[in-house]
């Protein structure tokens, strides 16, 4: 089964970028780690080679699941998103009933959430519980530190 995943062209850009690192450079420091204990004699009690080797290891591991995310990636047509609803990509303003507070996010695929900068993942809680409403919904959304209320003040593109 294929892990289909939604991409800005921008962040599958930059997973093909970080791929390309791991397979160009990380793999020859590596080889290059491995090749130099090896030279230091008996493998067998060689700790330096077993850590390369073990980074080794590990490199491969995420070089592989990269690729798979690479493979099964897609490309979001944004012209095709609807603005009438909380989407991924979608830019929504949310007012937290509470306490009247006015928040913006915009909804993104996993490997592109970047709080900081407003990104939110549409896997995480708060997306979630965002995506399919519109505006002037009210949303109840199950946080690590309780239940938050959001009234949809605005979707846009």
């Amino acid at each position: 089964m294929s892990n289909i995943s939604y991409h800005t062209p921008a962040g599958l850009k930059k997973l093909q970028e970080e791929l390309h690192n791991l397979k160009v450079h990380e793999r020859s420091k590596i080889a290059l780690q491995i090749a130099e204990a090896r030279d230091k004699g008996d493998l067998s009690e060689n700790a330096e080679y077993d850590a390369a080797k073990d980074a080794q290891g590990v490199l491969e591991l995420k070089i592989s699941k990269l690729e798979e995310v690479v493979i099964n990636a897609r490309i979001i047509d944004e012209s095709k998103i609807d603005s009438s609803k909380v989407l991924i990509l979608s830019r929504v303003k949310i007012k937290n009933v509470k306490t009247g507070q006015m928040l913006s996010y915009m909804l993104v695929a996993e490997n592109e959430a970047d709080i900081k900068t407003g990104k939110i993942s549409v896997s995480s809680p708060i997306g979630k519980g965002l995506l399919g409403k519109s505006v002037g919904d009210t949303v109840e959304i199950q946080v690590p530190s309780g239940k938050l209320k959001f009234k949809i003040a605005e979707v846009k593109r």
